[in-house]
């Protein structure tokens, strides 16, 4: 069995991709160490001796650096490596453009919208615009899931606090963010459910909101009316009326969008997941689709990795406004910029930012970066585009989805159940995972670890999707988990 692998030959440390004992001999390609201590799987060992100061390389990248001398079979963790971060960086755009030979665009069953857009589900969402309205929200979706039925794929809410007592940009975003979740593919109808005396008032969301089509979105404002379950009953029939025209019928690829994620990784999320779905990513652009990558912290220390791929100077420069924007986020607040990884990380063998991002943008793949998006904002280009949004999953799935993301790939290396409102597909980073937690997840990418091509695993993983664009619950669907989370930087009142 490979216990070992050395991701590129520039780097002084491999990653154990099953558990190695003391006094074990081990191979990474030409490298042969012995283990001088017990080294967990997904963590790292010396492949060479690492003076005090020196770079820890992995992905071909530093890491972070020894903090003391390392001895060739040592474990590499947090006991003696630290960061290389700080603050801000001036970046200069040294490109180095891929190109991605394009491939013949396979078709999958969707739906067609009015205005010309594929979807991958008919659903019809109710949108609260504030956080008072919740609970009717939720009660609405209870009292008339018989609407449901046909072509109808489910009645679903996205419950979260704000809307009110928010002033200036986070009044700002949670208007954005909502009505991009109002203006996704996968409604088929929307019911915009408000309060009356909210911040978010109605007009400001019609505005937000832009042209819509009156038989698609329905607005009910609860204390307008005198009883609002009669009256969202009403409404609920007309969007099913409306939503229940249409039918699955055959889509380019060409059309999807995928969002990328991760999280509650583990050391083998850069080997075996993060590089999986990276393959894939350049699978659906190769045939003209889109993939979204975001959780921007996760791409310190990893610049290297994405910006000379930037398809001109102009995109290159939206992508180092982004990563300076975000550092300057943290440093406003008094936090470091290199606060991550997470305990669950670590324990996994995650030691350093540097190391989670390395690892995490292996999820764009090599295509070009097309393009570089705001949160709130829609993804336009054709290709990988970078989104701004933090690495939190609750919060960075649901910027996905409302950059119109119809399916967010989520990889994971220690197992989580939530699910954002597009279908989202767990990927599992190692196999002990996916026999563990078959309910939560969807695909397994841990075959990698013992020998499987990771092109081998992209094309499990892209006729997996393709199921999915057709119709086949994810995990989290079945299950019925479905959250939003809105970005928030200010005041509350």
């Amino acid at each position: 069995m490979t216990k070992l692998i050395r991701i590129t030959e520039r780097d002084n440390v491999a990653v154990a991709l099953h558990a190695a004992a003391k006094g074990e001999t081990l191979k990474a390609g030409d490298a042969v160490v012995t283990a001088r201590e017990d080294i967990p799987q997904g963590h790292k060992i010396a492949l060479v001796p690492i003076a005090a100061g020196e770079a820890v390389v992995k992905y071909g990248f530093p890491i972070g650096h020894a903090t003391e001398p390392v001895e060739a079979g040592s474990w590499v963790h947090t006991h003696n490596m630290r960061t290389n971060l700080s603050g801000e960086e001036e970046y200069a755009y040294e490109p180095s453009v891929p190109e991605i030979e394009a491939a013949e665009a396979e078709t999958f069953q969707g739906y067609r919208r009015e205005d010309g857009r594929a979807a991958v589900r008919n659903e019809i969402w109710i949108i609260p615009t504030v956080g008072c309205v919740n609970d009717v929200a939720k009660k609405l979706v209870s009292d008339n899931q018989d609407l449901v039925s046909g072509s109808i794929d489910g009645l679903y809410t996205f419950p979260h606090p704000y809307g009110c007592s928010q002033t200036g940009d986070d009044h700002a975003q949670t208007r954005k963010l909502l009505a991009a979740l109002a203006r996704h593919p996968n409604a088929g109808a929307v019911l915009v459910l408000s309060l009356g005396c909210e911040n978010l008032q109605h007009d400001q969301f019609v505005e937000e909101l832009g042209e819509y089509d009156a038989e698609r979105v329905k607005f009910l404002t609860c204390q307008d009316v005198e009883d609002e379950f009669a009256a969202g009953r009403t409404l609920l029939e007309q969007c099913a009326s409306y939503a229940g025209r249409y039918r699955r019928e055959a889509v380019p690829v060409s059309e999807l969008v995928i969002g990328l994620k991760c999280g509650g990784s583990d050391g083998l999320s850069g080997v075996t997941a993060n590089p999986t779905v990276g393959a894939f990513s350049d699978m659906v652009i190769a045939r003209g689709g889109s993939t979204v990558l975001t959780e921007v912290p996760e791409m310190f220390g990893a610049e290297g990795m994405l910006l000379s791929r930037c398809v001109n100077e102009q995109v290159f420069g939206k992508a180092a406004a982004m990563l300076n924007s975000f550092k300057d986020y943290f440093i406003s607040h008094n936090e470091t910029v290199y606060e991550n990884p997470s305990p669950g990380n670590k324990k996994g063998g995650i030691t350093t930012l540097e190391d989670k991002s390395c690892g995490c943008v292996q999820k764009g793949g090599t295509a070009p970066v097309a393009d570089v998006i705001g949160y709130g904002e829609q993804v336009t280009a054709h290709g990988l585009s970078l989104l701004y949004g933090p690495g939190n999953d609750l919060v960075s799935a649901t910027a996905l989805t409302a950059a119109g993301a119809h399916i967010v790939l989520f990889t994971t290396g220690r197992g989580t159940p939530f699910g954002a409102p597009a279908p989202t597909v767990k990927i599992a980073s190692n196999s002990g995972l996916a026999a563990r937690k078959p309910g939560w997840i969807d695909f397994d990418a841990g075959p990698v670890a013992d020998g499987e091509p990771i092109a081998e695993a992209a094309k499990r993983l892209y006729a997996l999707v393709l199921d999915i664009a057709g119709g086949r619950p994810s995990k989290t669907e079945l299950l019925g988990y479905r959250e939003i989370a809105i970005f928030k930087n200010g005041v509350t009142l």
